[in-house]
């Protein structure tokens, strides 16, 4: 396999040859390398070309504020970690990032370190070393929740604090901060100081998903993308994904933040009655667990699409479910993926979330090709598809960034030209992102295309510089030239 793998990164480092205009963050659960047959998913599973950010799950804090490995015999001993961050030998420009905490871990780990001043000091230092030791581009902070789930009612400003002195020790080392956040409004109230989050983070995952599930005595859909007429309730209708990223948005979030989460799996019931089968049917219970996953109540898309069960589409909230005797499950597919796909587009956002790699369709065993959840929103956001409105209500062109994760886009205009063949003044050395010696606005994607360099040029936007630690356009006043 190894005599390979320097070709093929040629090869895939020459389809990059424009700055992705969209984030596409792909989470990946380390767990899956346990799971059994055409379920198990190792690192070299993962499609690195797909994603602009991986993010490996997850890493553990300590009631010390220091950061724990959790499953060392397959982070340390059989190289996971260094294998993850390996990937960007086959794609230079993905970014990978490490994330802390998820459901499991719940809040009173996080809330007893944040509160304390000292033990927040040595988590910032933790985190940074950490990053550092192992070699990732980021951090990314999956506190489910602040406040909630064995929190405090401090929580929220904690969460706050730690960003505030988190952010800076990243910069000095040009490492990326993101988090990932709940979509419910019940959740987002207590748990996050909105602005603190938009000022300090790189970006914003937001988990719009896991907004129905078996917990209620009813089906209902994993991730509608708008209400529908079995929501009757002011509470049930915030629970779809425009009304909790337009949320979000009326607390201060930037658009330009935002990125939609989009789940790779559903959410399953048992019907009460295999006569009552739509949106908002009784139900007794989870749907029975998949061979893969393993866990009632949910189902990969790699389990779903190989079923074969009876598809139905929902109309008014933009997303399928499927039925199959007293089983029901709520998910998405290759259309209503595109459809939102579309939405980020729509409505300014910053780009896709997916939770997780591991269980769209990598295999191909449903016909739809390798992974075509994660090929979709790449296909739409980054491909050749409709591209995003560029005018203002008066008709001005709006700004736009060419490397998402810098907190300028509202000042950064990309302008593209093109040669082929050998660069001017040997610019190119290796496939990857350069600055122009003489002109730090002006920076260069470079690419192998039949032996030679091909280079791809970006401007940054007025007061705006390249900043080769976070391969995009920062402020003038934070790089040095």
């Amino acid at each position: 396999m190894k005599c390979w793998l320097p070709f093929l990164a040629v090869l895939i480092a020459a389809s990059y040859v424009q700055a992705d205009p969209y984030r596409i963050v792909c989470y990946y659960g380390s767990w899956a390398v346990y799971r059994p047959g055409d379920g198990k998913f190792d690192v070299e599973n993962i499609d690195p070309t797909l994603c602009t950010h991986l993010v490996y799950t997850f890493v553990g804090v300590g009631y010390d504020g220091g950061v724990s490995i959790l499953d060392s015999w397959n982070e340390v001993d059989k190289g996971a970690l260094k294998r993850f961050n390996d990937l960007r030998q086959l794609s230079p420009s993905t970014k990978t990032m490490v994330a802390i905490g998820g459901w499991n871990a719940g809040s009173y780990s996080f809330s007893q370190v944040v509160n304390s001043d000292s033990m927040r000091a040595k988590f910032v230092d933790s985190i940074v070393s950490f990053v550092k030791q192992w070699g990732f581009d980021g951090f990314d902070l999956d506190w489910e929740y602040p406040t909630l789930r064995g929190g405090a009612p401090e929580d929220k400003e904690g969460f706050a604090k730690l960003l505030r002195e988190l952010r800076p020790k990243m910069d000095e080392n040009g490492y990326i901060l993101s988090a990932a956040v709940s979509a419910g409004i019940a959740t987002i109230d207590p748990a996050y100081d909105v602005p603190a989050l938009a000022e300090y983070l790189h970006f914003i995952n937001v988990m719009s998903y896991d907004l129905h599930g078996s917990w209620e005595t009813v089906t209902g859909e994993n991730a509608p993308l708008y209400p529908g007429s079995t929501d009757t309730t002011e509470s049930a209708r915030t629970l779809n994904v425009d009304t909790a990223i337009k949320y979000w948005i009326s607390k201060g979030a930037p658009a330009s933040k935002l990125n939609v989460g989009m789940g790779t799996y559903g959410r399953s019931f048992t019907l009460a009655s295999t006569s009552n089968t739509g949106v908002g049917a009784p139900t007794t219970g989870p749907g029975q667990a998949g061979p893969y996953t393993r866990e009632g109540g949910t189902l990969g898309y790699n389990e779903i699409c190989v079923n074969n069960w009876p598809e139905h589409w929902n109309e008014e909230q933009q997303v399928p479910y499927a039925v199959s005797g007293n089983q029901w499950v709520g998910y998405d597919n290759v259309k209503s993926i595109q459809i939102k796909s579309q939405y980020v587009k729509d409505n300014g956002l910053g780009g896709a979330m997916i939770w997780s790699v591991e269980t769209d369709d990598f295999l191909g065993k449903c016909g739809q090709g390798k992974n075509p959840l994660l090929n979709t929103i790449k296909s739409t956001l980054n491909g050749d598809g409709p591209q995003p409105d560029t005018t203002t209500d008066s008709g001005e062109t709006k700004p736009t960034d060419p490397n998402p994760d810098t907190t300028t886009t509202s000042t950064t205009t990309t302008t593209t030209t093109t040669t082929v063949g050998p660069p001017p003044s040997g610019i190119c050395t290796t496939t990857g992102y350069v600055r122009d010696p003489d002109n730090c606005q002006i920076f260069y994607y470079c690419s192998v295309v039949d032996g030679h360099y091909e280079v791809t040029q970006f401007s940054c936007g007025a007061g705006t510089v390249f900043d080769p630690s976070i391969n995009g356009c920062n402020f003038a006043s934070e790089v040095q030239c």
